[in-house]
């Protein structure tokens, strides 16, 4: 039986995403997790205790157990979370030395992946790393990272077994900023539950959420610039529909988070939105499916996504999807099939999508459809077949030379 150490050190896969620092991150280690588990890989996530009174570990089901290990104070924010690496480290090397055992390190985030490889040395193990994020791509969004997390994530690629990428557009892009890496680069596409996300009955949906019968615009993220939901709110602005109406489930996330929620709450009140904008805060995963099918069109028009996917589960509930044309949204959906794309978050692109959409329903039904048939390819099953096959690998040849 294989046996994997899940490094997750800045948050939980046990923790609501849309919730502070929690996204789609968690929602990727705690699927993919789940469908090893279910394969028969014995997985230890260690993550950064994040509450007041967490026991030590939790056994979330056979095979899949979630270690808290104590770095830092418990509110600790990411942006400071690097100040405890050596000590979430300390704290992994020894659960494993001492009640863990593992054959595979794999790491979730350039912070784990700080600590994965000092881990991979000290207890001589391969490691294998998805950053879901890289700082010279957020940079190219406009997001600039610090020279620290680019030297560190640097250091990582120099050492790292595997890295795992979620599409074939990530693995360019790696290529393009990063060069050649001395361990292989994987594509392991994330998938999405089809039991929670699935098409359904629109009008049972809004009655659910309490919305009216207007036309729904719908985003679901994080609070942040990356996120772009200003986007979101000039394009239902110049939509020339009032009777639409945006509905936005998510909270504050990350430094700038509070800062720009005030931003957006003044630009609401700016253009004259007030009354059309709807806040929900951050739901369970599986209740998401509900206001996808309530909604007309999403929209997702992040500055970069390696992913995206808010973008898969609302074509897997056969809801056509407006996005930027950035990330992984390149390889997810086919423009003007199962969805359009729109280069550089231009706005008046958002707003002529979504219009034909709102007025064309056997288009809107087409392209739902197409996009619901296409999310299908995608399945938790499937990654954790690769993840399987990538660790097998690694433990049948040498270790990559730290560069």
């Amino acid at each position: 039986m294989q046996r994997v150490a899940i490094l997750s050190m800045h948050t939980s896969p046990l923790a609501q995403p849309g919730v502070g620092d929690g996204g789609g991150m968690n929602v990727y280690v705690r699927e993919l997790v789940s469908s090893l588990a279910s394969s028969g890989v014995q997985c230890t996530t260690y993550t950064r205790s994040w509450r007041d009174g967490l026991p030590e570990e939790i056994e979330v089901e056979p095979n899949h157990r979630v270690v808290h290990v104590r770095a830092g104070d418990i509110a600790l924010p990411k942006e400071d979370m690097l100040s405890v690496v050596d000590e979430f480290t300390d704290g992994v090397a020894w659960h494993l030395r001492h009640h863990g055992n593992a054959d595979v390190l794999h790491a979730n985030y350039w912070l784990s992946g700080l600590a994965g490889h000092r881990l991979k040395h000290e207890l001589d193990l391969p490691l294998v790393t998805t950053f879901h994020t890289f700082a010279r791509v957020k940079s190219l969004g406009g997001d600039a990272e610090s020279p620290i997390r680019d030297t560190a994530e640097l250091e990582i690629i120099g050492c790292a077994d595997a890295i795992m990428v979620s599409c074939i557009e990530e693995q360019s892009q790696f290529q393009s900023l990063y060069g050649t890496a001395p361990g292989t680069i994987e594509v392991l596409a994330p998938g999405v539950e089809r039991a929670f996300f699935s098409p359904g009955d629109r009008r049972g949906a809004r009655h659910a959420l309490g919305l009216g019968s207007g036309p729904i615009l719908l985003f679901v993220g994080r609070i942040q610039p990356l996120k772009g939901l200003d986007v979101a709110i000039r394009t239902l602005a110049e939509l020339g529909r009032p009777d639409a109406q945006l509905v936005v489930v998510g909270g504050a996330s990350g430094v700038e988070g509070e800062s720009e929620l005030a931003r957006i709450t003044a630009l609401i009140a700016e253009l004259g939105l007030v009354g059309r904008v709807k806040f929900f805060a951050p739901q369970p995963h599986h209740l998401l499916s509900t206001f996808y099918r309530a909604a007309d069109v999403v929209l997702v028009p992040s500055r970069s996504e390696s992913f995206g996917l808010v973008a898969l589960e609302a074509a897997a509930c056969g809801i056509p999807v407006v996005a930027t044309a950035v990330g992984g949204l390149l390889n997810l959906i086919v423009d003007g099939k199962t969805g359009f794309l729109v280069p550089g978050r231009d706005v008046s692109g958002f707003v002529r999508y979504t219009r034909r959409l709102l007025d064309d329903s056997l288009l809107a039904l087409s392209v739902g459809t197409a996009a619901a048939e296409r999310a299908k390819m995608y399945s938790w099953r499937s990654a954790a077949l690769k993840a399987r096959s990538v660790y097998a690998e690694l433990l049948a040849r040498d270790l990559v030379a730290c560069n």
